[in-house]
């Protein structure tokens, strides 16, 4: 495996590890990853993205399964998906999603005690040959600056229970236009 030097990750490495889980941690002191807290939900940003703009909608219940959450609780949850959507399509202007589950170690989950969505953008071109062939991934922005920028589109959404809706772009009205 090749070795790209990247400073900024040693706040990472070195940072003291929390105890206990990240999201019910979050719900309890203000930090630079989580962007939103509900009265039933919560957007965090993960701190060790795929690619920038990694968002992580869970629900405040600690909880590990679907079936376990309350009807509100779903409609909830699903609601602040699409609304990390449109904040995501607004300030970074994605291609597309990936969006989706991981429950179970077998099947990807690395927090699998509290359940989560993974909301990723995609761009075009965004998968590269570093990652096959270097085993490398990169992030061209800094955390800090991907919680700046959407912090605002959050906290507007934490004022207003029903912020007007950001007009459609990227995919789906690419798509529309052929």
């Amino acid at each position: 495996m090749k070795t790209m030097w990247v400073p900024w990750r040693i706040e990472y490495i070195l940072d003291k590890k929390d105890e206990g889980c990240i999201f019910c941690n979050a719900l309890s002191k203000n930090d630079d990853l989580t962007l939103f807290k509900g009265e039933l939900s919560m957007v965090v940003m993960n701190k060790f993205p795929y690619i920038n703009g990694h968002l992580l909608i869970a629900p405040v219940r600690h909880l590990s399964t679907l079936s376990g959450l309350g009807k509100n609780e779903k409609v909830d949850l699903l609601e602040l998906v699409d609304k990390s959507i449109e904040i995501l399509k607004l300030v970074m202007k994605p291609d597309g999603f990936n969006v989706g589950l991981n429950l179970g170690k077998v099947a990807g989950a690395g927090i699998e005690e509290h359940l989560h969505f993974h909301v990723v953008p995609r761009w075009f071109g965004d998968t590269n040959a570093l990652s096959v062939f270097a085993d490398l991934r990169v992030i061209p922005e800094h955390l800090k600056a991907t919680y700046n920028n959407l912090k605002p589109h959050f906290e507007s959404k934490q004022r207003a229970k029903s912020p007007p809706k950001v007009p459609p772009i990227g995919m789906v009205g690419r798509l529309a236009a052929k």
